[in-house]
């Protein structure tokens, strides 16, 4: 399975698909990266005249990176062209250290803890382009297809 094909899997669009690419991936794990555009809609509002992106989309950002990109390549045999894998977010726990600004690119690095019965728990980090901390924690889900 190519790397473009993890993205075209992905059950998201955009406005909503935080995922620009794909820059490694194994069963162990995956690094990808994503940019902040500044016209995102959640900028207008958080916080005014001073945006930074919510740490509820940094979640997701690697959430579907992290967890989703990497469930897929995990079940790459188990995939059905006629439908889209169903995902479900079980659980997180983050830690947010710098704040991501607008046109911003981010990596997010994300370790395989344990995958068994469908459901993937990973120890993700995101780093900003200074390759700085910007968050971390543990995800957890349910993948089917």
């Amino acid at each position: 399975m190519i790397k473009q094909d993890i993205i075209n899997w992905l059950p998201y669009q955009k406005p909503f698909l935080f995922v620009d690419g794909i820059d490694a991936i194994s069963e162990n794990g995956i690094t990808g990266h994503y940019t902040f555009k500044d016209d995102e809609s959640f900028y207008q509002g958080h916080f005014k005249d001073h945006p930074i992106t919510p740490g509820v989309i940094l979640t997701e950002c690697m959430a579907q990176i992290g967890l989703v990109c990497l469930g897929i390549y995990l079940l790459n045999d188990e995939l059905n062209v006629s439908s889209q894998p169903k995902i479900a977010l079980t659980s997180h726990q983050m830690d947010f250290y710098l704040p991501v600004l607008p046109n911003e690119k981010v990596t997010v690095i994300s370790e395989k803890e344990v995958f068994r019965f469908n459901k993937l728990k990973c120890k993700v980090k995101m780093l900003n382009e200074k390759e700085e901390l910007v968050c971390r924690g543990m995800i957890s889900g349910m993948i089917k297809v």
